[in-house]
């Protein structure tokens, strides 16, 4: 089964179009725009709902190693979202459709990209009210289901690449009246498919696959007011995988015990989060049959302070931290490993840029957000970043000394994000541009592409309906 893309040009034409009317629409108010739902006759029991999300990307001076020096993209994604409500029981399904135009040779494009037609959630949820005493909410979901845990460090959907992350399986949630609340799951990731150059550009339709391969599992216990207004969490999560058939794997088995406090942002309060995840198993030095299998020790931590000062403004300014180990010299392996976390809150965007992610890196930070008003918002960063080991590659970028004489400062990461509702709930614009000055490691290493400074940009709209 085949469906067309549209050529790169028309998307970008499209997209100029969009943002030209963009000025016609402000006017607009959330209400005016029909809706799917709305269509069907707003139904008590049953929802559908939609958004189609129009991007262009365009990269310049890569920061990967292996990569062509620039790339620009063209991305199309629309999630349809349907759900029945009866009694305790609700059978919700969504279906992703995300695909690309414009790959070019050398491209970045892997099936993070490109999903087209799958039915990424299609699951049961049986809610069981007071099971553990009065006042409690307890709910057990099964089937295919997205999954946002915790600080979504190591289990999340991502929503800024082109795709999301689909699991299979189970998951139960309980939350008491005294403010404890516990998460427990076991799922299979799924596979996206299909994964080759080909089948992206000819829109192939082909259903994504899990199995017993790959396992993931784990529980989450958290409670409310745990000190002060701070709400506290502790996590264990596995993870297991094994060769399977055309899917040469590293043979992880790794198990990721978390602590985390964390205070909500107030106005005229100072809030913070801190985070630590200690990461230990065995896993192999690469996918092929012969290579050597080590003990993991990893570890990352997360820190941030933060306050929010009155007015209308809405201004935040925080100050920020993060670590993620790095393998060095030796047996053990110490490269930390953000197994299904997202990227877009801590560090960068992903889609073709995600030169920077969990692992082996060192960054200060300091980062500055407002939204004036419920239509507009915005945030910038600034990050100096060091590799945690200056013998292992840094970060996501594939660029590796092993001698380590290139020094460990990788260089300073300049990011920022501006989001509009056009047509509030309807109709909004979205801006995400990150620049990276390359300090001596992205410059002098072996494998370092000799680019220049790392340029990055995104414009894209989405509709809701």
């Amino acid at each position: 089964m085949r469906l067309s893309t549209p050529p790169r040009p028309l998307a970008a034409l499209l997209l100029a179009s969009a943002l030209l009317a963009l000025p016609a629409a402000a006017g607009a108010k959330a209400g005016d725009t029909p809706t799917l739902q709305s269509a069907i006759g707003n139904p008590g029991d049953f929802t559908i709902s939609g958004a189609t999300r129009l991007r262009y990307e365009a990269l310049g001076g890569q920061a990967r190693a292996g990569f062509g020096e620039s790339e620009d993209l063209v991305s199309l994604r629309t999630v349809i979202t349907a759900e029945y409500r009866t009694g305790n029981v609700k059978i919700g399904g969504e279906l992703w459709d995300s695909r690309v135009s414009g790959i070019q040779a050398g491209s970045v494009v892997t099936a993070n990209e490109v999903n087209t037609f799958e039915l990424v959630q299609a699951h049961v949820t049986v809610a069981l009210p007071n099971l553990f005493g009065k006042g409690s909410k307890t709910s057990v979901q099964m089937g295919r289901m997205m999954l946002n845990i915790g600080a979504r460090r190591l289990i999340a959907a991502d929503d800024y690449r082109n795709t999301t992350n689909g699991y299979t399986g189970i998951r139960a949630d309980t939350k008491l009246a005294n403010g404890l609340a516990a998460t427990v799951l076991y799922v299979l990731p799924q596979s996206r498919l299909p994964e080759d150059l080909a089948s992206f550009r000819r829109g192939k339709v082909q259903m994504d696959r899990e199995n017993f391969d790959t396992q993931l599992w784990g529980a989450f216990l958290s409670r409310q007011k745990l000190v002060g207004r701070a709400m506290g969490e502790v996590a264990y999560v596995g993870f297991a995988e094994k060769d399977a058939p055309g899917r040469p794997s590293r043979d992880r088995r790794l198990s990721s015990v978390s602590a985390r406090l964390m205070s909500d942002p107030v106005p005229g309060k100072w809030d913070y989060e801190v985070e630590g995840i200690h990461q230990f198993g065995t896993a192999s030095g690469g996918t092929a049959l012969t290579a050597a299998r080590s003990d993991v020790s990893a570890w990352f931590v997360h820190a941030d302070v933060g306050y929010i000062f009155p007015g209308s403004l809405k201004a935040r300014v925080s100050l920020e931290y993060d670590y993620a180990s790095g393998d060095g010299p030796g047996g053990k392996m110490g490269r930390f490993d953000t197994l299904y976390g997202m990227r877009r809150a801590d560090f960068v965007p992903s889609g073709i840029y995600a030169a920077i992610g969990r692992t082996n890196i060192s960054t200060p930070g300091v980062r500055f957000e407002a939204a004036p008003g419920k239509r507009l918002d915005g945030m910038a960063s600034y990050h100096p970043m060091w590799l945690a080991n200056r013998f292992d590659s840094f970060s996501t970028t594939g660029v590796r000394d092993a001698t380590g004489a290139a020094g460990n400062f990788a260089g300073h990461s300049f990011d920022g994000r501006i989001r509009w509702w056009a047509i509030p709930k309807a109709l909004r614009a979205e801006v995400n541009a990150s620049y990276i000055a390359k300090g001596r490691f992205l410059k002098d290493a072996p494998n370092a592409p000799r680019t220049g400074d790392t340029r990055y940009i995104a414009i894209a709209l989405t509709a809701s309906y």
